[in-house]
């Protein structure tokens, strides 16, 4: 909370010598509170229905002991939480049990984004993670078939009953993490450049019932999404190839099926944007404000360049800086400056008005204190769920 208001702060303070014609007032240091980290562009599937697949294999690496100082000094500037994702795989990155095993030394909550393809790493850091930390399972289905469909696994022997028996082996060694089985659902129509991605709509349940006997805490749904022209990630159910009432209409029944199978210790999540689009008013998410907020809170760092959003990784007019961009004290005060700059450039009104974003509401309560009257040091925060993911 004292870094969001020292944000807020600072940005009411910039808009009033502007309004002035005064300088502008010094820049802080715009360390973001959480991360996305890409520990590598490698990856061993070949998903049709992949955001990021246009960067996937990449030449470009990280420099280990550079990555790590720079995880050092962020945390020093008000880092706390890191998500291994990407990108690529995280558990293909050579060093990675050592590395997760370096960011909970540095008091930082951690969560991994997996294909599962290498059970066996996570349950080699299942002993360094706390409450509060998660791994989370990227898996689409609830067969083998549809699995191989999707993913096109390197290892073609690889299946979805071998991914899901690391899970209790993983619980075993740590009860305290939550273990999370994911599910974008796709739908017939929906398509990545000129590549259809398969359906799965007909496996909620029965993926439901596998994250269940598994020994999952949750199973989590989200929407297919596609990248625009321009480079941004959008839900666009409109492409659907049957009238969008009637794939809704599936889509809630499905979930509301799988609902069934709630049990102590294993619940059934929908992301935001899913209930929207259930709803139909995921429109409602896509009118955003002109400046993004979040990109100062939020950022996303990969061996490609580290960028200002997740939903626009690898996109050249939203790059805050190489992938060092926090390497050292100087080379971090550049960034900040870049990030200033992006926050006065990058309109999101214009660039997200198609992008039902997660963080709408933060943005829009953001704006509306920076431009109010409001005692920024009274603002009370929520209970403190230590959840800084954001």
């Amino acid at each position: 909370m004292p870094g969001v208001v020292d944000y807020l702060k600072w940005r009411r303070a910039l808009e009033r010598s502007r309004a002035e014609g005064l300088p502008d007032p010094a820049t802080p240091s715009l360390v973001p509170g959480s991360i996305n980290l890409d520990l590598t562009t490698a990856c061993n599937y070949r998903c049709d229905h992949c955001i990021d697949w246009d960067i996937l294999n990449d030449r470009r690496k990280h420099d280990d002991a550079e990555l790590r100082s720079a995880m050092q000094l962020m945390a020093k500037g008000g880092l706390r939480s890191v998500i291994l994702i990407g990108g690529g795989e995280p558990t293909l990155y050579p060093g990675f049990v050592s590395f997760v095993e370096f960011l909970k030394s540095l008091d930082l909550m951690v969560a991994v984004v997996s294909n599962g393809s290498r059970g066996d790493r996570l349950l080699e850091i299942a002993p360094f993670l706390r409450r509060g930390d998660w791994v989370r399972l990227s898996l689409d289905s609830g067969s083998n078939a549809t699995f191989t469909a999707m993913h096109k696994p390197a290892r073609q022997s690889l299946t979805l009953d071998e991914i899901c028996s690391w899970i209790p082996k993983i619980r075993a060694a740590n009860p305290e993490i939550d273990l999370g089985y994911s599910f974008i659902i796709t739908w017939k129509g929906g398509a990545r450049q000129d590549t259809k991605v398969i359906e799965n709509i007909h496996e909620i349940v029965s993926a439901t019932q596998r994250a269940r006997d598994a020994q999952f805490s949750y199973i989590s749904f989200k929407p297919f999404l596609e990248r625009t022209e321009d480079g941004a990630e959008v839900m666009d159910p409109s492409k659907t190839e049957e009238d969008l009432r009637k794939v809704r209409a599936r889509i809630v029944a499905e979930v509301d099926r799988a609902r069934k199978l709630e049990r102590p210790g294993f619940r059934v999540m929908e992301s935001t944007n899913l209930r929207m689009l259930e709803e139909d008013r995921w429109r409602n998410l896509t009118a955003q404000p002109r400046t993004c907020h979040m990109q100062a809170l939020r950022q996303v760092v990969t061996p490609i360049g580290t960028f200002n959003c997740p939903a626009y990784r690898g996109v050249g007019y939203a790059q805050l800086g190489e992938k060092d961009a926090y390497k050292d004290p100087e080379t971090a005060r550049t960034t900040a400056e870049r990030t200033k700059a992006l926050l006065d450039g990058f309109d999101a009104s214009h660039n997200c008005r198609e992008v039902t974003c997660l963080y709408h509401a933060t943005n829009w309560w953001m704006e509306g204190l920076i431009h109010s009257d409001a005692d920024l040091d009274a603002i009370e925060a929520a209970e403190d769920r230590r959840d800084f993911f954001l």
